[in-house]
């Protein structure tokens, strides 16, 4: 057990940093108050430095968009800090590990619904990397065709609920119209309950036949349309 001049030391090691939103009005963040939050970020999580997320949801470090407006941005804050890391933690070996990684999730978790869409419409009937529009360019995951007219899958594997706010809106503006659409996103940790909120909450809204479902929601949805059959003469 920690003695009691133990405790207070680390009482006030915690009281010296800078906490998010807790000085007055107008007050800003100095790169020394950052320096200090960045240093013990560092020594409690096995001496690395935090991502983006990690800032915001860090009670003694500004948010990303904090940075963003003062010091124009995390990548420039490393340097100008001088810190012993990747400056831009998108790049370089940090960058392409992180990049395999989510490939490497995509393509699995893609494999899963195209063998649950296989197994419940037909082979004949799913068609992977489908040209949505006449372009060329925007293609869905996977299209289906059924009795009820088809529809289009868009998988995506968000981080968190912000990651996902982000990658649904980079995808809106690929479906205008036309076929239904689904942005099926595959982490179970986000429920439906969220992703109805969500969707209900935004300002750029849902067009018409797109939906942002979870994956049991999507089983029922599919167990809700009528697969077309293979008819052999």
């Amino acid at each position: 057990m920690k003695g009691w001049g133990a405790f207070i030391r680390e009482y006030n090691e915690v009281m010296a940093l800078r906490i998010q939103g807790k000085r007055g009005k107008g007050s800003s963040w100095s790169l020394e108050d950052i320096s200090e939050g960045l240093k013990r970020f560092y020594d409690e999580n096995n001496k690395r430095y935090p991502t983006t997320q990690e800032m915001d949801a860090c009670p003694y470090l500004p948010s990303a968009r904090s940075i963003q407006r003062n010091f124009g941005g995390l990548v420039a804050l490393r340097r100008d800090l001088k810190l012993k890391t990747q400056a831009d933690f998108r790049s370089g070996e940090r960058g392409s590990a992180r990049a395999y990684k989510i490939n490497s999730r995509a393509n699995a978790v893609e494999r899963d619904v195209y063998d649950f869409l296989m197994k419940k419409f037909g082979k004949e009937f799913v068609h992977r990397e489908y040209f949505f529009t006449d372009d060329s360019r925007t293609r869905a995951d996977f299209f289906v065709y059924d009795r009820n007219g088809g529809f289009c899958v868009d998988v995506f594997f968000p981080s968190d609920r912000r990651n996902l706010v982000g990658c649904l809106n980079s995808k809106l503006g690929k479906y205008l119209g036309g076929y239904p659409v689904i942005f099926l996103q595959m982490n179970e940790e986000i429920i439906q309950e969220t992703l109805d909120k969500l969707v209900e909450s935004k300002k750029k809204k849902l067009s018409a036949g797109q939906h942002l479902m979870s994956w049991p929601s999507f089983v029922s949805f599919c167990g809700s349309r009528k697969p077309l059959k293979v008819i052999v003469s």
